[in-house]
């Protein structure tokens, strides 16, 4: 998906930089970067690959030649960025998260005039390139910023840093993603999660609303576009994506997952559906606090079965070979044979998409000597890929192992009822919960409900996206 992190102050900001865009490495694995700038020296500019090398490796040889008051800088899943524009608003550093779906149709209205981009290796243009020469068609950034948002058929967030060493952010018109302000007592910082600042020595000052944008100076910060009543920001963020301590309106990301997973269990013991089993547990990571939620509702202790061996291996980087990206998948997976073999137990994963890996995991406790293997998701079968962020690579729906069994049940018929086979209360929906299950070798399967998800998310739910369970915008 991607991240940006910013910071103007009265001092050198170099190390809150650097700091700062570490703590969003979770978000992305793939190129990294950052911009600083001096009143004196002008910007400086640093992008690597971290696909093989973490973010912090990478940039620690970069930082003595960094240096200002002002800098932004990157986690991406997508392009090279953040991006230096020289244009007739002036120079700027452009950072961009989202997803453009309309590309092609807006590359064509800038090829007819004789724009040339730069072409990609693997894919169209530099998404952000092309979000810049969007607000390079206007008079002004702001209404250049508010013309691409209207333009782009997805999402874009974005952070600017002029070369008055200014910051201005803008959120999503639909608020999809987060954007915070934190504030210390030299200046002003703005990221995603609220975490990275708070470990910095900021504390909370705004978070912007659906469509706002912000000019931020290290002496405070200005609303130049006022935020929409309108928004749908993205439920993953608090199923899966956020980190543990993070705060989206007014939501934390731990909390909600605790009371998630105590959700899903008091549904299923009103039901009758709870399973006899020895042990609770959490699909490492993100599904653990959902794991725990469950087993202090149900009553069921908690244990962890098999732990992720990351020191050499963390979630956020990967080899770029897909054969050993599979092995290092099993290898990061080191059982704890006491709390497996012979033993009945219940996983709790965030969520259950194409099931490749998951069906792994059940083979290793399998092998294991586990006596039952029985699955839970923390939120309803995914139906459809997302689109309005780039967080799913999946290039067709049926990619989704709920639409695929879907399809092998019922043929093209399956699509008309695809509401009925996300409940698991009706007959296509215990339908494709056995269909799984026999796939996949569950003892039984489980999805969250849309409602207990919503509810445990707690905020109207009218401003969260559930699209990909619903396909309704």
């Amino acid at each position: 998906m991607g991240a940006f992190f910013g910071a103007v102050s009265h001092r050198d900001v170099v190390l809150d930089v650097f700091f700062g865009v570490d703590y969003h490495s979770h978000l992305g694995t793939r190129r990294a970067g950052m911009i600083m700038h001096d009143v004196q020296d002008g910007f400086q500019r640093e992008i690597h690959s971290i696909e093989n090398t973490p973010f912090r490796t990478k940039f620690e040889k970069d930082l003595p030649a960094f240096h200002g008051n002002a800098g932004i800088g990157c986690i991406s899943d997508m392009d090279p960025q953040p991006l230096l524009v020289r244009s007739h608003l002036g120079v700027f550093a452009l950072s961009t998260v989202g997803c453009i779906k309309n590309e092609e149709e807006i590359i064509q209205t800038f090829t007819h005039v004789g724009h040339q981009f730069m072409a990609m290796s693997d894919r169209g243009v530099n998404q952000t390139e092309l979000v810049a020469a969007l607000i390079n068609t206007q008079d002004s950034l702001v209404e250049g910023i508010k013309y691409a948002q209207e333009t782009i058929e997805g999402s874009l967030t974005l952070l600017v840093m002029l070369d008055d060493g200014s910051l201005v952010a803008a959120r999503d018109k639909m608020g999809r993603l987060p954007v915070l302000i934190g504030k210390d007592d030299d200046g002003y910082c703005v990221a995603f999660e609220s975490f990275s600042y708070g470990k910095l020595g900021y504390v909370d000052e705004h978070e912007l609303g659906s469509g706002e944008i912000v000019r931020i100076t290290a002496d405070g910060y200005t609303t130049l576009v006022e935020p929409r009543d309108e928004m749908r920001i993205c439920a993953f963020l608090w199923v899966y994506y956020g980190y543990p301590n993070s705060n989206y309106e007014g939501v934390n990301v731990e909390v909600m997952r605790y009371r998630n997973g105590a959700r899903m269990a008091a549904d299923e013991r009103e039901r009758g559906l709870m399973p006899d089993v020895d042990y609770v547990a959490g699909v490492p990571d993100s599904g653990l606090p959902h794991g725990m939620g469950y087993a202090n509702e149900s009553g069921k202790p908690f244990a962890r079965p098999f732990v992720k061996y990351t020191p050499t291996w963390p979630r956020s980087f990967m080899p770029a070979n897909q054969e050993v990206r599979n092995r290092v998948a099993k290898m990061k997976q080191v059982p704890v044979s006491e709390l497996i073999n012979g033993k009945k137990l219940l996983f709790v994963d965030d969520s259950i998409v194409r099931g490749t890996q998951l069906r792994e995991t059940v083979d290793f406790l399998y092998g294991a000597g586990a006596a039952e293997v029985h699955m839970r998701s923390a939120c309803p079968p995914i139906m459809y890929g997302c689109k309005y962020l780039s967080f799913s690579r999946s290039n067709s729906d049926y990619e989704l192992i709920a639409r695929r069994k879907i399809r092998e049940l019922e043929g093209d018929e399956g699509k008309r009822h695809i509401a009925e086979y996300a409940d698991g209360t009706t007959e296509r929906g215990k339908c494709l919960l056995r269909s799984i299950c026999e796939e996949m070798g569950f003892d039984s399967l489980s999805f969250q409900s849309l409602d207990g998800m919503l509810d445990a998310i707690g905020i109207d739910r009218k401003k969260v996206c559930t699209y990909c369970w619903t396909g309704e915008e």
